[in-house]
């Protein structure tokens, strides 16, 4: 068996560096047929995350946000038509039922690209589905689709017609995939393995990202953008009500969409499952936490000398830690015993 490795088993060596300043750093990434991104972020088709508040805000600091498909098509169209921003914002659809109908009217209404959202997306369905949305819409449409974990299935969905992929299955700090199925790959791993297809696709590294190193880590390797959920839940623009506990605490809703509760909102019925709801505290606007991840990931490109993503991809050297480097990396003066 092969060893693989997570974001946190890995590493990028510093190296030399001639960059001043970080503002310096172009961060941007350009995913063809409209879709360029000046903050190389989606924020995840989650009916928890991405609705019209979100994407007006990853719009406006050059990211996207993709509206989730857990409603009827009515409720999904109204939310594009809502942006006032002329932000790139995309749309998710299934691969089965009203998928054809629900494009045309997302499309209509102004989504920039749409998102095949499923959750194992090396399947006979993702492939009728690919081939009928290019049958229907033409080639000049971005569509991404996803998820896949492996060189196989990345290049399969772009032979199929897919222009970028979800890259990862079961990292998703709410997805229980792994646990419940036995199936998939440590997120970076997914990665490295996505990178060395020879087809002309972008890669999405979806899943298993918890901060900007994360992100760089993923960029390094491959990634041409990340697709985040929890790094961004709890925020003011998430849907959902702010609830208070009894001591005073204001916390927000966080569910993965093969969760129980988030199958019966949807469906009113849950088949297999794998997903957990959780809390998380209110974090306030998700402009601040923005702000920090391209901080973050300015930073990152400047320890590795490189100016852009193509100069990070060619210059990144990778390491492999022990769970000792692990802590070490860490902040660790609070479990220090003095």
């Amino acid at each position: 068996m092969n060893r693989t490795y997570s974001y946190d088993d890995v590493l990028l060596v510093p190296q030399y560096s001639e960059i001043r300043s970080r503002s310096e750093i172009d961060i941007s990434s350009d995913l063809g047929k409209g879709v360029k991104l000046q903050l190389p972020i989606f924020a995840s088709p989650m009916d928890t995350i991405s609705e019209g508040a979100m994407a007006a805000a990853l719009g406006k600091v050059g990211g996207s946000a993709i509206i989730h498909r857990y409603n009827t098509i009515e409720e999904q169209v109204t939310q594009i038509q809502n942006m006032e921003e002329p932000v790139i914002v995309g749309a998710a659809i299934g691969v089965s039922g009203d998928y054809l109908e629900r494009a045309s009217a997302l499309l209509n209404s102004g989504a920039s690209f749409l998102c095949v959202d499923v959750a194992h997306g090396h399947h006979i369905m993702m492939k009728e589905a690919l081939r009928a949305l290019r049958r229907k819409f033409g080639a000049q449409l971005h569509i991404m689709a996803g998820n896949i974990a492996t060189l196989q299935g990345i290049s399969s969905l772009s032979d199929w017609g897919a222009d970028s992929v979800r890259c990862n299955i079961g990292g998703g700090s709410i997805c229980s995939t792994r646990m419940q199925t036995g199936h998939g790959l440590p997120g970076f791993e997914t990665i490295l393995e996505c990178a060395k297809t020879d087809r002309n696709i972008k890669i999405i590294a979806d899943g298993g990202i918890k901060n900007s190193g994360d992100i760089v880590k993923a960029l390094a390797a491959g990634a041409d953008a990340v697709m985040v959920g929890s790094l961004l839940a709890g925020t003011t623009e998430t849907p959902g009500e702010i609830h208070m506990d009894v001591k005073g605490a204001r916390w927000k809703t966080y569910r993965g969409m093969a969760s129980k509760e988030a199958q019966i909102n949807w469906k009113g019925k849950y088949s297999s499952f794998e997903g957990v709801t959780s809390r998380v505290p209110h974090r306030g606007p998700v402009s601040m936490i923005l702000e920090d991840l391209e901080r973050g990931i300015r930073s990152g490109f400047s320890y590795s000398g490189a100016r852009n993503l193509k100069r990070l991809q060619l210059r990144a050297q990778f390491v492999t830690q022990t769970t000792s480097g692990l802590s070490e990396s860490r902040t660790h003066i609070t479990t220090r015993k003095w």
